[in-house]
């Protein structure tokens, strides 16, 4: 900051209070200013691995990590050199769900008079190993075990999530799930999806459908192997999961698609799906 020194009218004390206030903004810095956490996005990547259970399933893969960056040498913040400088300090586990799962639920119903549920559990990236023993062990608890991981260690730098269908309030089947390190989104018509059971009976199989398509779809026509359709649209973004609604939805800690889950009506089970809009 400078300051135009020459007197006008001003008494000789006057003038020299104005100098020192114009010398000590030339002393301020800027300190840190905090950035809202980022989403780390990945490459598209053909070549996957992932781990679906059901009898009829397509591979979903997608993975994301946060943090949260703080800027501590912008110009002129007396770093000389280094001015612009951007140091990231990463978010606490908790903050990045390392330990409890960041949870989505997508749809509720009933069937034979019992409660079923579709939810997303998202498990945020270990950074370290103390971080990864602690978070293979949380999974352990909950009876869950990650994809492509044989040990903690393998956890570090990876994002693993679990779709699951719970029936009559506990009984939960686990209908995919994964463990990635980079992002991938997916795009125009894309689409991944598994079948699942709706209860516990052998004539409820394959009548659940869940699955995720690109965030810029409208609309997903899921096809039956009696030659009927179910179309699902998308969800004002305040819809409640348990209004009862299907639809297109998007899930929390889980960037690059958005989700959906379709019902087969009595007596015929999962085709194919497709997006339709």
């Amino acid at each position: 900051m400078s300051a135009n020194r020459e007197n006008h009218g001003m008494t000789q004390t006057e003038s020299d209070i104005a100098l020192l206030l114009a010398d000590a903004a030339d002393e301020v810095e800027i300190g840190i200013a905090p950035v809202q956490a980022v989403m780390r996005g990945g490459r598209r990547r053909r070549a996957r691995r992932w781990a679906v259970t059901g009898a009829t399933a397509l591979a979903l893969a997608v993975g994301a990590t946060a943090g949260t960056l703080a800027v501590t040498g912008l110009p002129g913040g007396g770093h000389g050199d280094r001015g612009g400088e951007v140091a990231v300090r990463p978010a606490s586990p908790e903050e990045r769900h390392v330990y409890t799962p960041e949870s989505t639920d997508l749809a509720l119903g009933s069937y034979q008079g019992k409660k079923w549920g579709v939810g997303v559990m998202v498990w945020g990236a270990p950074l370290t190993r103390a971080e990864a023993e602690r978070q293979w062990k949380a999974m352990g608890d909950w009876g869950l075990e990650p994809a492509d991981a044989d040990k903690p260690a393998e956890l570090i730098g990876k994002t693993s999530y679990f779709v699951a269908r719970s029936y009559a309030g506990f009984r939960r089947q686990v209908v995919m799930f994964n463990t990635v390190r980079e992002v991938e989104p997916l795009s125009g018509t894309d689409l991944d999806a598994a079948a699942a059971r709706l209860g516990d009976d052998p004539a409820s199989a394959d009548r659940l459908v869940v699955g995720k398509v690109a965030t810029t779809a409208a609309a997903v026509t899921c096809h039956w192997k009696d030659g009927t359709s179910t179309r699902v649209e998308r969800v004002p973004a305040d819809s409640p999961y348990y209004s009862g609604q299907s639809g297109l939805r998007p899930v929390r800690d889980y960037p690059g698609a958005d989700w959906f889950v379709c019902v087969a009506p009595k007596g015929t089970a999962y085709e194919s799906a497709e997006v339709t809009k």
